[in-house]
């Protein structure tokens, strides 16, 4: 059975460091200066914008203590207070959904920060729904010209009003360049998201700079730190300038490399993208996990398969950054058998260090080798504890043993044929239609259970290593689905990037499986 070697994220390793020394029992006087001065400056740098969406909050605050109220009487008038303390993560939830862009882009960040944020939070937030109305087409019309500079069909042939997609942040919509008649996708920013998330952050960083100071014992978690990371990152999710680039660097390293035969991004039309507005070629594939569409789409889907694994692991080490949302709708089959990365709003970054751990955990556990596992997670992770390395082994061993349980679903659908149509596979009239679904749960689970016990020997791993194991979990689905016999790290085909740090002692080549654990292993 496949399987990846998997680890978490932390990013407040540093942090640990620097303050472990001593704690404070009682906030720093000679501080409150700097900090008086830090919330005035990020208070006027937020303006009238902070009073407007201080009472769109209160609005979301009444209607979710309005359900909480109904949920929490009978749990109150028998004394549950367990059930109490269970109720909490889902009201937050809820609430960071009501209030909308920023909380639901902070909701998905604890789900993908297991080692930030406790387990309960990370799996309800995994929850977190981006699902927002459509905006009206008047106001993204708006944009589009304020942005452009030009009228719409100055730019565009054909412009769908409708949009294909809409999240919190964006929609997309469907056009028809004008005079080159290509047909391409168009991101706009909702407006006014700028407004809401500078306010939101804001007051996220004020509070968090605030808590640390009135109890210092916080600073050891680096909680402003985390929080002033995540407002740079989101910030720059809303300048789509950012993601243009993204794209246009990735489209450089598969020039560079030659991987542009296997594999494909969409092209950028700069002269229809600026900060509100990205253009870009409209990509026609298919879902690896589609297997209805797949057969007879393209010639040989392992081999898709492959040329995707290749340029991912070529990108980690080769690119300027890697595509870190690989989920199923990012990665599209094409026809010609090559495969499509979209979306790159989110991109990440690993020092070669934290890949050369992983490359050791992916070469030590399909042979079974835990203390290299250990050692591996050890050489990575911010400890100031001598670490029981047998021990943190066989702990290691009991929870990839968990791995197995990361199987696919297969859906079959049974669709009535319209009059006159030949019988399909499920009877007279029927057609069967196939899908894969994946329980996200299981992975976020498993990435608790590798922080829980790393954290239980004293160790911090850095939130970049969570975020390429997601990615690599994500690969070990689609293996698992189209290519159940593939033995990833045996198979010539497939180019494991080599980083100079990994292959610990003792951790030679694989014995068989896809990826680690016996198999194959993303805001």
């Amino acid at each position: 059975a496949p399987g990846f070697g998997r680890g978490a994220g932390g990013g407040a390793g540093a942090a640990d460091q620097r303050f472990r020394a001593g704690r404070s029992t009682g906030p720093d006087l000679e501080r409150l200066p700097e900090l008086v001065q830090e919330v005035v400056r990020v208070t006027l740098a937020t303006g009238p914008r902070g009073a407007r969406r201080g009472a769109e909050a209160a609005r979301a605050g009444l209607l979710t203590a309005g359900e909480v109220l109904s949920e929490a009487q009978p749990l109150l008038a028998r004394g549950d207070l367990e059930g109490l303390g269970r109720l909490a993560p889902s009201v937050l939830r809820r609430l960071f959904e009501r209030l909308g862009a920023t909380y639901v882009k902070l909701g998905q960040f604890i789900a993908s920060s297991p080692t930030l944020f406790p387990p309960e939070y990370v799996e309800e937030f995994a929850k977190c729904l981006d699902r927002a109305p459509p905006v009206p087409w008047a106001e993204i019309e708006r944009v589009l010209v304020a942005d452009l500079g030009r009228p719409v069909d100055e730019v565009f042939e054909f412009i769908d009003r409708t949009p294909l997609a809409t999240a919190s942040v964006a929609q997309v919509h469907r056009a028809t360049l004008r005079g080159s008649g290509r047909d391409v996708a168009v991101k706009v920013l909702k407006p006014g998201v700028e407004d809401v998330l500078t306010a939101d952050l804001n007051f996220i960083y004020v509070t968090a700079r605030t808590l640390e100071f009135l109890a210092p014992e916080l600073a050891r978690t680096s909680l402003s730190a985390v929080v002033s990371d995540i407002r740079e990152s989101m910030l720059e999710e809303v300048d789509l300038n950012k993601e243009a680039r993204n794209i246009e660097e990735f489209q450089r390293f598969l020039d560079t490399t030659g991987l542009g035969s296997v594999a494909k991004v969409p092209v950028v039309f700069k002269n229809a993208t600026s900060t509100r507005v990205l253009t870009t070629e409209f990509i026609d594939g298919v879902s690896l996990t589609d297997l209805d569409a797949l057969e007879g789409y393209v010639p040989n889907p392992e081999a898709t398969l492959i040329n995707a694994l290749n340029t991912w692991f070529a990108s980690v080490l080769g690119a300027e950054s890697f595509h870190a949302d690989v989920h199923a709708g990012n990665l599209l089959a094409l026809r010609d058998g090559r495969v499509a990365f979209i979306d790159f709003g989110i991109v990440g970054r690993v020092p070669p260090v934290i890949w050369g751990a992983v490359e050791a955990l992916l070469l030590a556990l399909p042979a079974g080798d835990y203390d290299t596992t250990a050692r591996a997670l050890v050489q990575m992770g911010a400890t100031d504890t001598q670490v029981d390395i047998e021990a943190f082994a066989r702990d290691l061993k009991e929870v990839f043993a968990q791995a197995e349980a990361l199987d696919a679903s297969l859906d079959v659908v049974l669709v009535e044929s319209p009059p006159g149509a030949g019988a399909g596979p499920g009877g007279a009239g029927a057609t069967a239609a196939a899908s894969v679904s994946f329980d996200e749960a299981q992975v976020n689970r498993l990435l608790l259970e590798i922080v829980r016990v790393s954290d239980g020997y004293g160790l911090k791993l850095p939130r970049e290593f969570g975020l390429l194991v997601k990615q690599i979990l994500y690969f070990d689905k689609y293996v698992r689905l189209l290519a159940p016999d593939l033995q990833v790290l045996d198979d010539e085909r497939v180019n494991l990037p080599r980083s100079g740090y990994g292959g610990a002692p003792g951790a030679g080549p694989p014995a068989g499986g896809s990826f680690g654990a016996g198999g194959v292993a993303y805001n």
